[in-house]
């Protein structure tokens, strides 16, 4: 078991009734789920998100926490929390990474693996 670990897994959803295709206006919702599997207490401090769109047009976010909040997470405690992006194509992808700081004042980042944002029926 490694000693500083986040592992982060991701279900997403588009959001049909906010979304106007139109208008090139597409939101999605995502809820990650962040786990402790490391063997040391840690507390999540920071996010850096890339977003990039069907046309390459990339974004990056960077903030404290997430949603409000920087959870301190026991070795096999979880955290769950829901958010969105909105995209001016009707799909694209997200990838990141969470900054984290240990008990014992160690740093260390965790992956946000690369996840898929599309309109259904949109990908054969």
């Amino acid at each position: 078991m490694a000693t500083y670990e986040f592992t982060v897994s991701v279900k997403t959803r588009y959001l049909e009734e906010q979304s106007e295709p139109e208008r090139a206006h597409y939101v999605f919702a995502y809820t990650i789920t962040i786990k402790n599997t490391g063997s040391t207490a840690a507390q999540l401090i920071s996010r850096h998100w890339v977003i990039v769109d069907a046309v390459n047009r990339v974004q990056e976010v960077h903030g404290l926490g997430v949603v409000g909040h920087q959870p301190l997470l026991q070795p096999g405690e979880q955290f769950e929390y829901t958010s969105g992006t909105t995209l001016n194509t009707p799909h694209g992808s997200m990838s990141g990474k969470y900054f984290c700081v240990a008990e014992d004042g160690e740093q260390f980042e965790a992956k946000i693996p690369e996840f898929i944002l599309s309109q259904p029926r949109t990908l054969h």
